[in-house]
């Protein structure tokens, strides 16, 4: 049961005066997808500035250096992290463990190349092996269960499922769009199997913790890094697994954009749940 005195923060600057490295959300923590919040970049830059690390941990299901362009155009600095370890690159890592198999890339095609270079031959649903799912075709009009037939098949001939993105939902600007985690789960449901590369699964934080190691040269115990994210089935249950403090913003995914996290909100949100955050915060800044 989460207490109704869940800390609701203005400032991240007590938290960050306890922490060594954060592990930060980039999506609903530093941009809506269309445009970067304007206090959660300068709090990255100022942590960094006193002697922190950041590495930002995301489940866009894209190579580190496409979420680094994107967070240029929007103007978030190079200086506000350390590094970005993405979903996607996890996404490639599997993939690689099925040399020379026929693949179906389940997803736009903006996000293919992520299997460029791989030793993977592209074809259709009806002769893969196994299934890379970035998202759906056209999220913008479609819904998961416009895919169902197509995961029905798949899963009675038991085709793994590689889930680039775990997020059921994320922000597109005013909008929440559907993500591959909502298409994991109908698959999950028929009996197919599924595996995940990004949060709350353990494989991308072994990245993050690498990350930090670099930044530092050393990896701080896990009670000086403090986890940051506004997706409670990724960040705050990843950091639960994690045994990391987390710090919950209140973005969209969870909180009606015209209105504001307090005590009750957060109380209800977190009810029973087995490691909630520390803290919230309606957005991050110093």
């Amino acid at each position: 049961m989460v207490p109704n005195s869940l800390p609701l923060l203005d400032s991240i600057a007590g938290l960050a005066a306890t922490s060594d490295a954060w592990i930060s959300d980039i999506w609903g923590v530093l941009h809506d997808g269309l445009h970067a919040f304007p206090t959660a970049g300068p709090a990255c830059v100022r942590f960094r500035k006193a002697g922190g690390s950041v590495v930002l941990v995301t489940n866009a299901p894209r190579p580190a250096e496409a979420v680094a362009r994107m967070l240029e155009r929007l103007g978030i600095p190079r200086e506000a992290y350390d590094e970005i370890i993405t979903s996607g690159d996890v996404s490639r890592s599997i993939v690689a463990e099925y040399p020379g198999r026929r693949l179906f890339h389940l997803g736009p095609e903006r996000v293919a190349a992520l299997v460029r270079d791989l030793d993977v031959t592209l074809t259709d649903a009806d002769s893969a092996e196994v299934v890379l799912c970035t998202g759906l075709f056209d999220d913008e009009n479609e819904t998961p269960e416009d895919y169902r037939d197509t995961l029905v098949a798949l899963a009675a001939r038991r085709v793994p499922l590689i889930c680039a993105n775990p997020d059921l939902m994320v922000e597109r600007g005013p909008r929440l769009v559907p993500c591959a985690g909502a298409l994991a789960e109908i698959y999950k449901s028929l009996g197919g199997s599924v595996i995940y590369a990004g949060k709350p699964y353990d494989a991308i934080y072994a990245r993050a913790y690498a990350a930090i190691a670099r930044a530092r040269g050393t990896r701080p115990p896990k009670d000086r890094i403090l986890a940051i994210g506004d997706g409670i089935r990724t960040d705050v249950e990843g950091a639960a697994n994690e045994g990391l403090r987390c710090v919950f913003v209140a973005s969209a995914l969870h909180v009606a954009a015209d209105a504001t996290a307090d005590a009750g909100h957060l109380a209800k949100l977190f009810d029973g749940h087995r490691s909630p955050p520390v803290a919230a915060m309606q957005a991050l800044r110093w």
